[in-house]
């Protein structure tokens, strides 16, 4: 690693970029890949790395979590005095197979399992603390804990407080609305629904943007799927399609890439060629959308290498300054924008080996950095 590291050293001391920035590889502790992976993506999404730095300052450390183990292995990066090197995130796959058991095994997991897990683990996490806060605040100035209708005040408050958005929430919580249209009445009812990502499901030789015209395409409920509409009092058919409501100023899009095959009687990796833009806006907003032009920055990807979801490998790929590097656990490698091509996908079929891209992380361009 010393080597790759000073390679990189002089390829980076070449490039005009921010010369506080720091790209350190992470150690693979057995089949850890799918962890480094995602982390080595989150870091590079500047507004979640600077909340999660913010947080360590912040709050004072009462006991481990993995929000903590998080924000030491991300402070250990940024602050280091080496510019290029490797770091074992020891304590923070320690403290994550104490927090959830499937991941306290050597077997090889999903990407998007972890992600999935983290963003919602650290957004509890938060909101948690907030809520202890409250409770903190409101015992200090009754001095007892104060009743109301039988029950003490504090436990009574935390319904509000979970309705309020933390910064996990701010930065990558979105809100698509599903718009259901009677087709006997033209009623038009919505119903709201919050993500941290969207998923998408993948086509041979297609586009990201196809893929999210698919995802708000028209469906028709009919038959044994009829709708039952409120205003006709009875079941109905219906038009059914989803567009998204807010953006969210981190955009995650998971590639449906395992799909299970009767065929097979297991879950095969879908490698189909999926083209996805360095600049994304999002078409399929709704009429009263809060952010219907935000104009998104591709800046980080995952991209799983293998066959199928239970052997192969993790990797992701990032940009920092102009410059695009792929971390391969502790290797760390710059190279070429065109190389981003690669990662496309596969023209040939559902079982070939291949490096597709499985998660994209694009950020929106009127984020302003702190």
């Amino acid at each position: 690693m010393g080597s790759n590291a000073s390679q990189l050293e002089k390829e980076i001391s070449n490039e005009v970029i921010a010369s506080s920035e720091r790209y350190f590889g992470l150690v693979n502790f057995g089949n850890t890949c799918y962890a480094n992976s995602v982390l080595q993506a989150l870091y590079f999404c500047k507004p979640f790395r600077e909340k999660v730095l913010e947080y360590r300052t912040k709050h004072k450390r009462n006991k481990e979590t993995l929000l903590t183990c998080l924000a030491d292995l991300y402070h250990s990066i940024a602050t280091n005095k080496k510019r290029t090197g490797t770091i074992q995130p020891k304590k923070f796959v320690a403290r994550l197979k104490k927090e959830k058991e499937e991941f306290n095994n050597f077997i090889q997991q999903d990407a998007h399992e972890f992600l999935n897990f983290l963003v919602n683990h650290i957004s509890e996490q938060v909101l948690a603390e907030k809520q202890q806060m409250s409770n903190a605040r409101v015992r200090a100035i009754n001095g007892t804990e104060p009743i109301l209708n039988g029950l003490p005040l504090v436990h009574q408050m935390l319904p509000n407080s979970e309705s309020e958005p933390t910064w996990v929430h701010e930065i990558f919580q979105g809100i698509m609305t599903s718009e259901t249209r009677c087709l006997t009445c033209d009623t038009v009812s919505s119903k709201d629904e919050d993500f941290f990502d969207l998923q998408v499901d993948v086509e041979q030789n297609t586009s990201i943007t196809h893929c999210l015209r698919n995802f708000s395409s028209t469906e028709t409920l009919c038959n044994e799927n009829k709708f039952k509409c409120d205003v006709c009092c009875s079941y109905q058919e219906a038009q059914k399609r989803v567009r998204v409501k807010k953006l969210p100023m981190i955009l995650a899009l998971h590639l449906k890439r395992f799909k299970y095959m009767d065929t097979y009687s297991r879950h095969i990796k879908v490698s189909h060629r999926v083209v996805f833009p360095m600049e994304l806006r999002l078409f399929n907003t709704s009429d009263d959308a809060m952010n219907p032009d935000r104009l998104y920055d591709l800046i980080s990807i995952v991209v799983h290498c293998g066959t199928g979801p239970n052997r192969g490998h993790y990797i992701s790929i990032v940009k920092s300054h102009g410059i695009w590097l792929v971390f391969d656990d502790d290797i760390v490698d710059k190279i070429d924008s065109s190389a981003i091509e690669d990662f496309y996908g596969s023209n040939s079929d559902v079982q070939k080996s291949s490096e597709t891209a499985y998660i994209l992380f694009y950020q929106s361009r009127d984020y302003v950095t702190t």
